[in-house]
């Protein structure tokens, strides 16, 4: 990897301020993060711009090729295009590609209301009201708030398939925005709202997103800002060990990121928590999707295009990794930096609202600059006339987690005939649990389905299941930690209602070790 300092040498001499003598103007790098670090309100201004910019470019550059390349990298030959109006159009007509943005506002507007000592029930309920559709992780936590489980119990594995989902991981920037050089404190952030919605390795995705953003602000070595947010991971997660290993291949395979994606997909790419991605390509995992964000921020080498380019042709969520990599590197070059070829295009919507919200890009700037402004003097810094000095934090692991402790997908089983209720009599499985796939269908979006869930012939749920798309459970029912046998599953429709059905489509078993393969 070439010197990003000596290639963005302006940008070096900027940052340098009137630091420390750890780094020199010259072009070398930290050793180590300073004690202190002064920086000029207008260039922390336009670090904070460059990377709501770079996540708002990053999304739409990806936008098209979004789950169309699951499981194989899309090749050098597909063009990607990038048409004068570009973010326009997605803005007036596909808005709900930018659910990375908005729902990062969520948050940004609930400090900006009640401050930064605000509730996690005050997210919680915030994210869990609006009106925008949500899935996986998300999904799973807004209907669990809107029953009365509220965080970390919305997030944790036992109450949420998708609890290793990216979605806090794409919805993280925010905490590193507002929090320049102070990692420990996005992951104090973090940890509060990223339980809204996830645990253990999903979780850990949001921790890394938000420890790199802040160290943006400190230097523009990208794999010194790589390998000291990784310390705020513990080492023994998954999530830890997969990003080393990406850390490692680039540095064994530095001009060759096809190899380090190749080497990836060989130890990392299965999925045990979500139902959607279990013994199929598709593949939501934060592990995996922050190994494509690594990449690209590595093998981009600093350049904007390639940097936006590679993580996109990782493929899986190929607009939410390219918009973390391109909010990454924004924050490092900062906005007035960013090529205008980019520029051009997001200048046409910076005072247009987005989605969902009251808030344009020109806001997010502005309140993010004055949440960072707060905490820096929070945190032991000063702000004395134009300079900010920031007391700078060494990144300290936070606390391990693990979802899906000791459970293994073993069979994924597709219920014959799409049955529904009442019709459905019993399922059986042998495993240590299982997780049904299905929906309620009704043209009435306010009809609540009551069902009954008997396992083994005993009561375990009455479950509330919402026909609305908005507010629904985004899986039927699920059981994990059951002792080790067969299982009989038996369901009780209390409210039966013409012209509505609770339909089961597939069936996902899990055991306590991984299916033995038997080769003829």
């Amino acid at each position: 990897m070439k010197n990003t300092l000596t290639t963005f040498g302006t940008v070096a001499f900027l940052l340098v301020g009137v630091v420390s003598c750890s780094q020199s103007p010259s072009g070398g790098t930290w050793a180590e993060i300073p004690a202190e670090f002064t920086i000029r309100k207008e260039r922390l201004m336009d670090k904070i711009k460059g990377g709501w910019a770079g996540q708002t470019i990053g999304c739409s550059y990806g936008g098209p090729t979004e789950f169309k390349y699951n499981g194989t990298m899309i090749q050098d030959y597909v063009p990607i295009k990038w048409p004068d109006g570009y973010i326009k159009w997605w803005y007036e007509n596909v808005p709900g590609l930018y659910d990375d943005v908005y729902m990062d506002l969520t948050f940004v507007d609930v400090f900006d209301r009640l401050g930064l000592d605000a509730p996690v029930d005050s997210f919680a309920m915030a994210f869990a009201t609006a009106g925008y559709t949500l899935w996986h992780a998300n999904q799973a936590a807004r209907y669990n708030i809107l029953q009365g489980i509220m965080p970390p119990a919305s997030g944790h594995w036992l109450n949420n398939p998708h609890a290793d989902d990216l979605d806090y991981q794409i919805e993280a920037d925010y905490a590193g925005l507002m929090s320049p050089g102070m990692p420990n404190t996005a992951s104090e952030i973090s940890d509060k709202i990223g339980h809204i919605m996830n645990y253990g390795d999903g979780w850990y995705g949001g921790v890394y997103v938000g420890a790199m953003y802040a160290l943006s602000f400190l230097s523009d070595d990208i794999e010194f800002i790589v390998t000291e947010a990784l310390k705020t991971i513990p080492e023994q997660s998954r999530y830890y060990q997969c990003m080393s290993d990406v850390i490692r291949w680039h540095e064994e395979f530095p001009d060759d990121w096809k190899r380090a994606w190749f080497e990836c997909e060989k130890k990392w790419s299965s999925d045990i928590g979500c139902p959607d991605g279990v013994f199929v390509p598709f593949n939501i995992d934060a592990v995996i999707n922050s190994a494509y964000i690594l990449i690209g921020l590595l093998y981009g080498e600093g350049d904007f295009y390639k940097t936006l380019d590679i993580s996109t042709r990782c493929g899986q969520d190929s607009d939410c990794n390219p918009a973390s990599a391109g909010g990454i590197l924004g924050t490092i070059l900062g906005y007035s930096n960013i090529p205008e070829y980019w520029l051009k295009n997001l200048r046409e919507v910076e005072d247009l609202n987005l989605a969902y919200t009251e808030i344009s890009l020109n806001k997010a700037y502005r309140m993010s600059f004055e949440q960072a402004l707060v905490l820096v003097e929070r945190n032991g810094g000063s702000i004395s006339g134009n300079e900010v000095t920031i007391k700078c934090q060494r990144p300290v692991a936070v606390r391990y987690e693990k979802s899906f402790e000791g459970m293994y997908p073993i069979e994924r089983v597709a219920i014959t005939g799409n049955k529904y209720l009442p019709e459905l009599e019993s399922l059986t499985f042998e495993g240590t649990g299982a997780v049904f796939k299905g929906y309620v269908y009704g043209k009435d979006e306010t009809y609540v389905a009551k069902v009954e869930m008997y396992l083994d012939g005993e009561l375990v749920e009455t479950a509330a299941l919402p026909a609305s798309y908005t507010t629904r459970r985004h899986e039927l029912f699920w059981k994990y930690q059951l002792p080790k046998g067969k299982h009989t599953v038996s369901f009780k429709w209390l409210n039966p209602e013409k012209e509505t059905s609770v339909r089961f489509d597939e069936m996902v078993v899990y055991s306590d070790a991984p299916q033995k393969i038997l080769h003829q």
